[in-house]
């Protein structure tokens, strides 16, 4: 396949978290456990998609592999390191 044009999804639950999908299919197909985990889904951009092609998280052959045999691609939200997640948790001083 030399190209696809596909519509990205993000999550209402679960920050960073997207579908991929053909865009003339849209989420009709997605199976429903994955969509009441995922929420509604807000589009986010239409794009025309090539395997060649430069993706922020994915690598584009493996999307539009993924959208053709399963109808989808899921890509999770980053791993999150455990030290930032409990600095964040931690309460913050103030210092003058």
């Amino acid at each position: 396949m030399s190209h696809m044009i596909i519509e990205i999804f993000r999550s209402s639950k679960v920050d960073e978290m997207y579908l991929y999908v053909e865009k003339n299919k849209g989420l009709k197909n997605i199976p429903e456990a994955l969509m009441s985990r995922f929420g509604a889904g807000i589009s986010a951009m239409t794009m025309l998609i090539k395997p060649d092609q430069k993706l922020a998280r994915a690598n584009a052959t493996d999307v539009m592999e993924s959208i053709k045999e399963k109808g989808f691609y899921l890509q999770m939200p980053p791993a999150r390191e455990e030290y930032l997640l409990d600095m964040y948790k931690a309460p913050t001083e103030a210092r003058y």
